[in-house]
């Protein structure tokens, strides 16, 4: 993700495409204990900081992203609140609510900006729904399911290790969770989890969350590394339709429902017999529809980041979602632990 960061700023390659460049922000330069990533920074002919403290002693330098695993975010990004640097952190912005609050008031101590780069937000996907539900079309959500289903198993190096932070929960799980709370409110009652362990590394390489908010809607989230056959990225149930996302890419598709009562119903033949409540509804009492996914800007984060350093916005990703988003995660960790839901 430092590399991303590096890349959109100033519009460098990244991944064998050209990244757009940052109309608002440029990099200044950038550290890593990684000579790898140095020489990479370099033959980009991006400045390479010989230390933390040099980066943190340049008056160039108005904003720091913190991209370290995340075992390591809090000292950092205190550290840097200390010098007197705006702070952005990749997710999961800490390990804890406890850590979370100590950056807050470093932040406030300091009077400086801080806030976590939750960037799925502006998923082209998730911005669609969001529209759409917002809309009424679909009527009052009832449940939202949204995942993601892979079979690679974990990623390596420091995601399968506990001191570093790693496992799906805080890798994937931190931006689905973030996303069906900025969709549905924050009005968290209780959260109940369970973590699968399947290729035996010490921390979870898939969960299954289910958020349930005080306004009646559930929200179930699941990370899965070990499936070879991916459910619909998201589902969302309302009083009047039913809208999926199948895939990454996809547009939003919707059945909308236009009059309740249907008189020509068929029954369809099942395993054992026929049934007519699970029969399909006649095209006369539904509609069909899709919504195109709408056009994001990936600079939307940083363009709102640097107004709310000005005084001209509030924050997208403000201090208090940051704490429910953790509070979730901690509930779930609490949860899988003991086999109970757990209140908010």
């Amino acid at each position: 993700m430092g590399q991303w960061h590096a890349a959109h700023m100033e519009g460098l390659s990244y991944f064998g495409s050209k990244a757009p460049k940052s109309d608002v922000v440029r990099c200044a330069g950038v550290f890593d204990i990684d000579s790898e990533k140095c020489d990479l920074a370099r033959m980009h002919g991006l400045r390479v900081y010989s230390s933390l403290d040099e980066l943190l002693c340049d008056p160039d330098v108005d904003i720091t992203v913190i991209a370290v695993p995340n075992g390591s975010h809090e000292e950092l990004v205190v550290k840097c609140l200390n010098a007197g640097k705006n702070v952005i952190c990749e997710k999961p912005v800490a390990m804890s609510p406890e850590s979370l609050e100590r950056m807050i008031a470093a932040s406030e101590k300091n009077g400086r900006v801080f806030s976590v780069h939750q960037n799925r937000r502006w998923d082209d996907y998730f911005v669609t729904m969001k529209k759409l539900v917002e809309s009424g079309k679909i009527g009052t959500v009832m449940s939202m399911e949204s995942r993601v289903h892979g079979s690679n198993g974990i990623p390596g190096d420091w995601r399968k290790t506990k001191v570093d932070g790693g496992g799906m929960l805080y890798d994937w799980g931190v931006h689905m969770i973030d996303q069906a709370l900025k969709m549905n409110g924050y009005d968290v009652e209780r959260v109940f989890c369970h973590l699968d362990y399947l290729t035996g590394c010490e921390v979870d390489d898939g969960c299954f969350i289910d958020i349930f908010l005080k306004s009646g809607i559930v929200c179930r989230v699941e990370i899965c590394t070990y499936n070879f056959i991916s459910l619909p990225l998201m589902y969302v149930r309302g009083t009047d339709g039913t809208a999926m996302v199948c895939d990454w890419g996809s547009d939003v598709e919707v059945v909308r429902c236009t009059a309740w009562k249907d008189n020509d119903i068929k029954p369809v033949k099942t395993a054992s017999g026929l049934s007519k409540t699970m029969a399909p509804r006649s095209e006369r009492s539904i509609e069909k529809f899709t919504v195109k996914k709408e056009e994001v800007r990936v600079h939307d984060y940083y363009r709102n980041f640097c107004a709310a350093i000005d005084k001209k916005e509030p924050l997208a990703v403000n201090h208090d979602e940051m704490r429910v988003v953790m509070r979730v995660i901690d509930a779930a960790f609490e949860s899988a632990r003991t086999g109970d839901a757990v209140r908010l």
